[in-house]
């Protein structure tokens, strides 16, 4: 299996205020390919010029940069103009699935629920943002992820504050509903729907820390969920995935509410492969293994 890949880029590091889980990400799945054979190589952005890659004879590149200039379609442009197979969404869904706005509105006008949002102008639209959402609501810089500026708003003062931070990151922040409920993660590889995750977290919601440095977060693989509510969320996570355009792999979260009303929260078109990352978590209960995985991953690449 492993000559047909050739030779491979796993791009990793970048650029981006997610560098540090993608350098974990990308130096976990390096190690694996190359268990399996791979002919692999590290690719760091941040010293080396993407568009020297056909020069440098790369049949495939192995996408684990995480955030902008990674998730969001630059480097899939790059890749398709020198027509190198990628794993992972092409150019426009990435950068659909990485605007939170963008993809929310996407679902919303394809009649498929997600948390009621706007987005936020200025620190004026305060009480428009409560009349509309209620208190507490959710302050997101649009094109961000692993939850980096993500902040639960209680009060003005707070707001203020979150503004603040999301307006730093990203120049399109948005107001969220908060659903009160249990929250999940659904991941997809290749199409094939592997086991829904529940993340149990002791923090007010799952944030950075509780995604990458604490220990009391619970990752509950299989879940609980009764078969008709696990085919209702397949199909619905299914169809969030295929509304943004996405392909080859990817992982959508969402929440489920005390009435069993579904929430599509974000889809991530290049989800984490570092130890504590859901993706694998859920592979191996199926008994599937880091290396296996990585494999399919490769596998569901394409020009």
């Amino acid at each position: 299996m492993s000559h047909n890949f050739g030779k491979v880029a796993v791009l990793l590091g970048g650029i981006s205020n997610e560098r540090e889980i993608s350098l974990e990400s990308g130096k976990a799945v390096l190690a694996a390919l190359i268990r399996m054979g791979i002919d692999a190589h590290p690719i760091d952005p941040i010293n080396y010029d993407l568009n020297d890659l056909k020069v440098k004879n790369f049949d495939r590149a192995f996408i684990c940069l995480h955030g902008r200039d990674g998730e969001d379609g630059k480097v899939q442009g790059i890749l398709d103009e020198m027509n190198i197979p990628y794993t992972g969404s092409g150019k426009s869904a990435s950068a659909n699935g990485m605007d939170k706005l963008i993809s929310k509105l996407i679902w919303k006008n394809n009649n498929l629920s997600t948390p009621k949002f706007l987005r936020v102008e200025s620190l004026k639209d305060y009480k428009e943002i409560v009349s509309r959402l209620n208190l507490p609501f959710f302050i997101k810089p649009a094109n961000s992820g692993s939850s980096i500026g993500i902040n639960k708003v209680n009060t003005e003062k707070e707001f203020i504050k979150a503004f603040q931070e999301a307006i730093i990151i990203d120049s399109n922040v948005i107001a969220e509903q908060m659903i009160v409920g249990r929250e999940y993660t659904l991941a997809i590889v290749g199409q094939k729907l592997l086991p829904i995750i529940e993340i149990q977290t002791k923090t007010e919601f799952y944030d950075y820390a509780a995604k990458y440095s604490r220990d009391d977060t619970s990752f509950i693989c299989p879940t609980d969920l009764s078969q008709q509510i696990i085919k209702e969320a397949n199909a619905i996570c299914l169809r969030a995935f295929n509304l943004i355009g996405c392909k080859g792999w990817g992982r959508v979260d969402f929440i489920i509410d005390d009435n069993n009303n579904f929430f599509i929260i974000e889809v991530n078109s290049i989800p984490g492969m570092t130890s504590h990352s859901l993706v694998p978590l859920s592979a191996e209960n199926l008994g599937i293994s880091f290396e296996e995985l990585t494999l399919k991953i490769l596998e569901s690449s394409c020009a």
